[in-house]
């Protein structure tokens, strides 16, 4: 999974992007600070793999993984070059889902390319961008797609599929808006348009830390709330300050910390679950005594498919799959005992792999 931080200058992404990374990307007071991008990698926080690792006492421990990328922020006039322009949106179209950080606080000393905090205006200025760079896409596409049509009239439904999302994007409605009502045809045009605004959103209102503990009562949080639920998205208030001075501590003081603020996960525990709700995504597990690791997949993923995250031979030889619910591994004491309280159990390439199955895959290439 890679999600993508974007937001205005000052919004906080650097801040947020160090505070889940442990990173020391550069967050100064004045726009356009980050000139290129900052990646770094994040293990997902999982309980379970702690769990197994006691259990199996492996050589290797790998949990999944998760790539942030700080995008430079974003003004209005990108889509035409204005600030860092072209480059903000190239970055964003290699991301599986945006994290839109969009300031909700109040600073003197922290400026605001507009002079003044609004979370709307913000939200507008950034989705219009992409909408822009989208449709300047679209417009090429169209020529071309009109010009070989002539000599292919199968191209007519593309065509018309692709003047329907230029005509939403003239609204200001983002392409992720259809996504759901497509045939499979047309979600792989558009899968193989890479539209900015096809990216799956995960907004973040980045409070100060006197005001998260009551981030309901926040008009600036509603204000933001309600366009992430017209967008059918997902929001968290989070204080990129606090989460940045959060992950410097160690566990007990971590807890002690949140407490305080009135929060019982960090911001990069919560990023994360959203990022998986986000995207559908669920996690796996192998164990035993050369590695114990986590696999991210699609949810609805079938064992055949499953198993080829591992190695593409498992999935062409499988034969099938060995399952253990963790919770039933852990309430067993071992693998052993696990069968024979008969919580082991054989499933073949119908079987849909869930979060938290244990598996053991058996194949013959």
């Amino acid at each position: 999974m890679k999600l993508g931080i974007v937001g205005l200058p000052n919004a906080g992404k650097s801040t947020m992007f160090n505070a889940l990374t442990k990173a020391k990307a550069e967050s100064a007071n004045y726009p356009f600070s980050t000139k290129e991008r900052n990646v770094g990698m994040v293990s997902v926080p999982d309980k379970r793999i702690d769990s197994l690792a006691e259990m199996y006492s492996p050589h290797k421990v790998t949990p999944a993984t998760i790539e942030f990328v700080d995008i430079a922020g974003l003004v209005s006039g990108a889509s035409t070059g204005e600030g860092l322009g072209n480059k903000f949106l190239t970055n964003i179209r290699e991301v599986d889902a945006i994290v839109h950080v969009v300031r909700c606080f109040d600073d003197d000393n922290v400026v605001h390319v507009d002079g003044s905090i609004d979370p709307i205006r913000d939200v507008e200025t950034i989705n219009l961008e992409l909408i822009f760079s989208d449709m300047e896409l679209l417009e090429k596409k169209i020529d071309k797609t009109r010009k070989m049509i002539k000599g292919d009239k199968r191209l007519g439904a593309e065509l018309e599929f692709y003047e329907k999302i230029y005509s939403q994007l003239e609204r200001s409605i983002p392409a992720r808006a259809i996504s759901s009502d497509l045939e499979p045809e047309q979600e792989k045009l558009l899968n193989d348009l890479f539209l900015l605004t096809s990216k799956l959103v995960l907004y973040v209102a980045n409070m100060s830390e006197s005001e998260i503990a009551d981030y309901k009562n926040n008009a600036r949080y509603m204000d933001l709330k309600k366009i992430a639920d017209a967008d059918n998205a997902l929001i968290l208030p989070v204080c990129a300050k606090a989460e940045e001075d959060i992950a410097q501590l160690d566990e007990g003081d971590k807890a002690l910390f949140l407490e305080d603020m009135g929060l019982t996960k960090s911001g990069l525990d919560r990023i994360i679950e959203a990022g998986y709700e986000l995207l559908g995504l669920i996690s796996f597990l192998t164990a035993g005594p050369k590695e114990v690791r986590a696999w991210t997949i699609k949810k609805g993923l079938k064992a055949p498919q499953a198993a080829g995250k591992i190695h593409t031979d498992f999935e062409k030889g499988f034969i099938r799959v060995e399952i253990v619910a963790f919770d039933d591994l852990m309430s067993a004491g071992s693998y052993s005992a696990a069968r024979e309280k008969a919580y082991v159990r054989l499933e073949g390439r119908e079987y849909v792999i869930k979060d938290g199955d244990v598996a053991l895959f058996r194949f013959n290439v």
